[in-house]
Parts: structure tokens; sequence; C-alpha cells
């Protein structure tokens, strides 16, 4: 197929899950060989106005930021100023002891066991200062003992800045800024949330359902309000475009942001738990595909942004767009599928996702037996990530097919029953998840989720 051909085709792909997944505006980027191969803006950044997405319009890239943070911390590994395997108390003083422990890289691949921060931060508009959101965290146990379990949160990644205001002796907002956007030519790159002033910004929004009676109304999309405190903006709060994120891969492919082919090759790999098994995340990257052909590592923000780098293959494709919910990580291969076909084709997921739009999400489990029989095997925290994408996105009855799927796949895995506990539980089977929820813990006492909800269930069903 010709240049422009493949183009053509891409871009009525793209327009076609726009029209899907009702999203409003849509930016995506394509890196090949070093060069922006494709930039494309549809739909309107700004419904209230009907101001149309063009390639300065600027979007919430929400947990992305974490990729920019890998950066910024293997900036400071490759000056030996940061060890990852040193513990976290060599850099920062007044922590818990049981905090102290924890390495650098546990931090990044949310491996830590740490409480999360959010729990305290409180409802949008009701913001307490950091320092009682600090006080409060650092007074909670720990959710399980450092290198055990994965439990993404946000008080990883606001440590990581604190190493970096200190390290720099300066804020990590002027840090991003003078050794990552100004070197890549990010124009229209940087902090903020929807308290901020920012040009060419573009409003985020989501649908929400509303259940009157037995009646579920039609999803009404709305505007949706964001605050990220300034201290953790290292977690989530960056604004940016796909072209500026595309020049900011170009930046790293050519060893601007970090001067050896190592200390990326180190960032783009999992870390290890205790029992020396990898990790569902490299170092600040946790959108991940370790597989044997056409690997690839990236980042998904907030429903709405994802971002894939494919080493090998010399490509990376960007997608932002300002519906949460949107969650483009789940097409993003099929667009590299139209630089390289095979990349679709290795990918277990995105062939198990385009056979069950066919067949019904009921079919997973058959699915997945033939998929096997082609050495296409979806991975446990791939499926798990997917499943709770799509319950997120109220298509709980979907997820659970998928959750039923990771349990026949995975039965000696604690978390995928505990998943799927959770699933009857929003579907309102007490039953069921009381029985899975059971089944997890017998697996692994320590999981303190499972205990919780049980005692919840117990309570709601008195």
């Amino acid at each position: 197929m010709s240049t422009q051909k493949s183009a053509n085709a891409l871009d009525k792909f793209l327009r076609d899950q726009m029209g899907q997944l009702r999203i409003p505006g849509m930016q995506v980027a394509v890196v090949q060989r070093g060069h922006l191969v494709f930039s494309k803006s549809y739909g309107f950044a700004n419904l209230q106005d009907s101001i149309p997405v063009t390639s300065k319009s600027v979007f919430a890239i929400n947990s992305c930021t974490k990729a920019f943070t890998g950066v910024a911390i293997m900036q400071l590994v490759e000056e030996g100023k940061v060890d990852l395997g040193a513990p976290v108390s060599r850099y920062l003083d007044g922590l818990p002891a049981t905090w102290q422990p924890i390495t650098i890289r546990q931090l990044l691949t949310h491996v830590s066991g740490l409480p999360d921060i959010l729990r305290v931060l409180g409802t949008p508009g009701q913001e307490i200062s950091e320092e009682t959101a600090w006080a409060r965290t650092k007074a909670m146990p720990m959710d399980f003992p450092r290198g055990e379990q994965f439990s993404y949160n946000q008080t990883n990644y606001a440590l990581l800045g604190k190493i970096i205001d200190k390290l720099r002796d300066k804020p990590f907002v002027q840090v991003f800024n003078e050794r990552q956007f100004m070197i890549a030519g990010l124009a229209n790159t940087g902090f903020g949330d929807s308290r901020d002033v920012i040009p060419h910004k573009g409003p985020s929004y989501r649908y929400i359902s509303r259940l009157d009676g037995n009646v579920l109304h039609i999803p009404k999309l709305t505007p949706s309000y964001e605050e990220f405190p300034a201290f953790r903006r290292t977690a989530s709060g960056m604004n940016s475009t796909a072209e500026d994120m595309a020049h900011w891969i170009i930046a790293l492919q050519q060893g601007k942001l970090l001067k050896t082919k190592a200390a990326r090759d180190t960032m783009w790999t999992a870390g290890r738990y205790n029992n020396g098994s990898p990790t569902q995340w490299a170092l600040g990257w946790g959108l991940t595909k370790f597989r044997p052909k056409h690997w690839a590592v990236g980042m998904s923000g907030g429903g709405r942004s994802a971002f894939l780098v494919y080493p090998d293959d010399d490509l990376a494709v960007i997608v932002l767009t300002n519906l949460a919910g949107s969650s483009p990580e789940n097409f993003i291969e099929e667009i590299a599928g139209y630089y390289n076909p095979d990349i679709p084709a290795s990918d277990p997921i995105t062939s198990l996702r385009l056979q069950l739009q066919k067949r019904g999400f009921e079919q997973a489990i058959p699915v997945a037996n033939e998929l096997k029989k082609r050495n296409l095997q979806p991975n446990e925290d791939e499926l798990n990530d997917w499943a709770y994408r799509l319950m997120s996105s109220g298509q709980t009855k979907e997820a659970l097919e998928l959750f039923k799927l990771n349990v026949d796949l995975y039965p000696q895995s604690w978390n995928v029953y505990d998943s799927l506990a959770e699933s009857y539980e929003r579907l309102g089977n007490s039953e069921l998840a009381v029985k899975h929820y059971n089944r997890s813990l017998a697996l692994n006492p320590d999981n303190k989720n499972a205990t919780e909800r049980l005692k919840r269930l117990a309570q709601t069903n008195k």
C-alpha cells in the first residue's frame, strides 16, 4: 500500500473510532525512524464554543506525566546522584520507619506498599494543605510489605518529586522545563489543572449515566473538573499536544534527554518483585508490552491519553483526547498496524479485542483458546487493566467476561479472583463476590482489599 493510501486508511480508522467512542476531540501523531510522519487533529477542543482541535490544542495527559518523571530520575542516575537500588531514606528525611527501606526502583514501579495519598486529599474544591496531606498519609499503615505486590498509587511519584526538588535544588516544574521541554522544543507543554489559565487548553469531558428508578438514562456529556495539587504533579499534572510528545520521544531516541542507551534501556526494563519475577511496570513507563516481537513501552493517563514506543521497530504512536473513558490505549496497536501490520497481529490483547467486538464478550474463553493455538495468550496484567478500563466506563458486564477469562487462564493468581469478585460486587451479586474474595484470600492472606470488601459486604447483607 502506498504511503498516501495508508494515511487515508488510517484517517478513516481514526474517524470511525471517534464516532464509535463519541470522542469530542483528538490528536494523533506517529513517529517513524526519528521523524514525525503523521499528525492529524480531529473534532472539537471546546464544545461550548465549537472551537476545533488544531495541532496547538493542549490536552491534559494525566498519568502520562509519570514517564517524564522517569526520565527526570534517570537523568539523576546518569549523573551519579541517584542509585535506583538505594533506599528512599538516603535522599529524604523525616519518613516513617516502614517507608525508609523502600528503594527508588520500587517507587518507580509501584511495588512500594505505600498508602495512597489520594485517600486523604479530599474532593475537588476542598483541597487540604501539603503538610496535612503528608502527615495523614504517613500515619496510615503500609498496604503490604515492600516488593511483594503491585499497587498503583500517587504517593510514589509525589516522593520522587521531592527527590528531584532536593537534588536539583529547584522546583521540579523548573527542572522539567529546563532539562526536557526546552531541549526537545516543547512549546505547548507544561503543568496545570482546571484552576490555571493555560493557552490553547481545551476542557476535558466525560459521559455520566443517570439511573432514575429502574430507568437508565442515555449518558450525558459533561465537563470534567480536575485538581492536581502542586506537590503531586510529578504524578499527573502535565498538559501537552501530540506533536510536542512526538518531539519529546524523538529527543529521547536521539540521546538528547538521556546521554546513554544503557540509561534508556534501564528505564524501559521491568522492575522485580522480591521473588524475582518481573513487575508490570518499567521505570515510570506503565503501558508495557514485554513480548518477544514488537515489544513496546509507553504510558496512559486519565483514560484519555496514551502513547507507545516500539524500540525495535523505530516507531511510536501518540493519541490525546479530551474524553475521559475513551481509553486510546485500546486502539493504539491498531494504529501502529498501519505502519507494520505484524504489530497488532502479534498482540494477544488486540487480537482478542477485535474478535470479541465481532463475536461478543461472552465468547471470551473460547476465543482465547483459539488464540492460544497461535501462541497468543493474553498477559494477566494487560487483561486485568483492559477489564478495569471497561468497568470504569460502565461496561461492567463486558469486564466480567474478561475477569472470568483471567481466572480461567491464571487460576493460581490471587489478584484475578479479587478483580472478578469486584465485578460481581459492582453487578450486585454479593454471593459470588464473597466466594471469589474468599478464594483470593486463600491464595494471599495479606490481601487487604479482599478483607475490607468482605467486611463491607457482611455489613451490607445484615
